[in-house]
């Protein structure tokens, strides 16, 4: 009987999470297979070299990261408000998605390819904001603008250190949304 082979996701999966802790310089065939605690010899039946691997780890994380996510917002429903809160839940407060958006936005800095791909997500990501956005606010650019604004707090939250007086992250970040949401009181609605 032959030896048990690795399966391919799994080295996708091992170089995700390589990634996500030290960025793409820590995805290394030696280092993969003593994690996965096989040869290094496997991963060439799968991957013709590194960057393949680096390649198909990318595609998992945009399926992962965009069709993925909005295939469970399209299927879990809701109005246009609570869609957008939950893709955000989905990609920016979980434990898998947000540390490899973080890593691969940090690795496009440096890689063209890497940003072209991150180029592609990110443009998803707004298209949906937009067509959500857009179904409670008709002006164009108020559209942009909301959506925009809705992508640089979800992202920018975990970049920015500063304190917010006797408010915490969390209620900040909840009139954010509010706000680019459209969900404040009016003054013509308030008694």
């Amino acid at each position: 009987m032959g030896a048990v082979r690795t399966p391919r996701d799994r080295w996708i999966e091992e170089g995700l999470r390589a990634l996500a802790v030290g960025g793409p310089d820590a995805v290394r065939v030696e280092a993969l297979a003593k994690q996965l605690g096989v040869t290094k010899g496997g991963f060439y039946g799968y991957f013709a070299d590194r960057d393949a691997l680096l390649e198909a780890m990318l595609d998992t994380w945009e399926r992962e990261s965009t069709d993925e996510v909005i295939d469970r917002v399209e299927r879990e429903g809701g109005d246009p408000k609570t869609k957008i809160q939950r893709a955000g839940m989905l990609t920016f407060s979980s434990d898998r998605l947000l540390p490899l958006d973080l890593a691969v936005r940090d690795w496009a800095r440096r890689d063209e390819a890497v940003a072209e791909r991150l180029r592609r997500v990110d443009n998803r990501r707004m298209a949906l904001l937009r067509e959500m956005i857009g179904t409670f606010c008709s002006d164009e650019i108020e559209v942009e603008a909301r959506s925009l604004l809705a992508f640089c707090v979800a992202i920018g939250a975990h970049f920015i250190a500063a304190d917010h007086g006797h408010r915490t992250r969390a209620e900040v970040r909840a009139a954010a949304a509010d706000l680019v949401l459209d969900r404040r009181p009016r003054e013509d609605d308030r008694p």
